[in-house]
């Protein structure tokens, strides 16, 4: 098999295994430690509901119609950006919820550590991991400036404002609701960080049970990603299929006092133990195998078009090296042929002698003068036969 059809199965399993590993590995055994992120007061004790007079350290105030935004001096210009954009989050709330929450609520915006917990309340400094912090049953929301124009501060703003409408829209929800919620209105439900841990938690079966989720939280830092993660999609679910009107019921409900689950079945017509079982069904194919394979289409399409352009620059490059070293070896065997020749022809100038080197030098052609013999006289042969003597001739008897 060639290696070009390795290639993307291999690319493919690499993906997978990076979902399917837990993004901390080494805190597996760690319980889960502080982290900066937004807090809020349900869950501990808030201060007492009693009036307290605007810290010192407050320089000022700007008003929109549902919201008192206090500010320091240096934190003017912030508030003054926050209060022009922070009416239309309500608005985006409302429209999920069905309902809005009564009266005006404070936030209050210091800039940097030192103010954040100045302006705190009396009895409720928020936690050193902290960036934000609601108290619900004061419809007050301490910020930080500097968080507030970082690249999570709007998800830092919409998430304490989601706990300050649910505590103000009813008493008491799961946990599991309150932080499902709260990231379904801030978008971090489309997160790929979302996706993984739930990709992981169906790959390796450990969706957890709601009921489980609704007043402890997971000790892992594995298991809360997957408690957060599922929270946000099973609200993001509800919302879809039920709409404002439904939630709308859920939350008028709620707010009675009666039991959640009881609350949930009356605004929904339905239990909390069957539409969860049936978001369960629908798990494998929005974060299983099937979703994996679709949403990357695209992305192997992608891969083949950038792989074809590759390989044709590379062709492009090789045909053009291959010319390259044509061109340099003939450049090559001209030079040797004419260093073989120059030695050649240094090689015969040697074998010459040096007097016969030079044509000035060369000797003038010597004429040979022909060979002529004397005649003989007439009759010198036959004198000569003559004294020669003759053998007798033999007698024949």
């Amino acid at each position: 098999m060639s290696s070009g059809t390795r290639g993307p199965p291999m690319r493919h399993l690499l993906l997978l295994l990076l979902l399917l590993l837990p993004p901390r590995v080494w805190a597996q055994e760690e319980v889960v430690g502080p982290r900066l992120e937004a807090g809020h007061a349900q869950g501990r004790v808030e201060p007492a509901l009693v009036p307290t007079a605007p810290p010192e350290l407050v320089a000022g105030a700007v008003d929109t119609p549902r919201f008192h935004i206090l500010y320091t001096a240096r934190s003017q210009e912030a508030s003054r950006q926050l209060a022009s954009g922070i009416e239309s989050i309500r608005d985006a709330f409302v429209s999920v919820l069905g309902r809005d929450w009564p009266g005006t609520t404070e936030v209050r915006v210091g800039m940097g550590r030192e103010e954040f917990e100045a302006l705190a309340l009396p009895g409720g400094e928020p936690p050193g991991w902290a960036v934000a912090l609601a108290y619900p049953s004061h419809r007050i929301i301490l910020l930080n400036a500097q968080t507030l124009a970082g690249p999570e501060g709007q998800v830092t703003l919409r998430h304490e404002l989601a706990h300050v409408a649910l505590g103000q829209l009813a008493p008491r929800w799961p946990r599991w609701f309150q932080e499902g919620l709260a990231q379904h209105l801030t978008g971090e439900n489309l997160s790929m960080t979302h996706y993984a841990a739930l990709f992981r938690a169906v790959a390796q079966e450990k969706v957890f049970r709601f009921e489980h989720l609704a007043e402890e939280w997971p000790d892992l830092p594995t298991d809360v990603e997957i408690a957060y993660a599922q929270s946000a999609a099973f609200v993001a679910w509800l919302s879809s299929h039920y709409g404002p009107e439904g939630m709308g019921r859920l939350v008028d409900e709620v707010a009675t006092g009666q039991p959640f689950e009881q609350a949930f079945g009356k605004a929904f017509h339905t239990s909390l133990w069957v539409e969860e079982q049936a978001w369960r069904e629908g798990l494998a194919a929005r974060y299983g195998w099937l979703p994996l394979t679709t949403s990357t289409s695209l992305l192997w399409l992608l891969i083949i078009v950038l792989g074809a352009a590759a390989y044709l620059r590379l062709r492009t490059i090789k045909e053009q090296r291959l010319l390259e070293m044509d061109e340099r070896e003939a450049a090559e065997e001209a030079a040797m042929r004419e260093a073989l020749e120059a030695e050649l022809a240094q090689q015969r100038a040697a074998l010459v002698p040096p007097d016969l080197a030079s044509p000035a030098n060369a000797p003038e052609t010597l004429e040979i003068p022909e060979w002529y013999e004397p005649a003989s006289p007439p009759g010198a042969e036959r004198d000569e036969d003559e004294e020669t003597p003759r053998p007798a001739k033999p007698t024949v008897h």
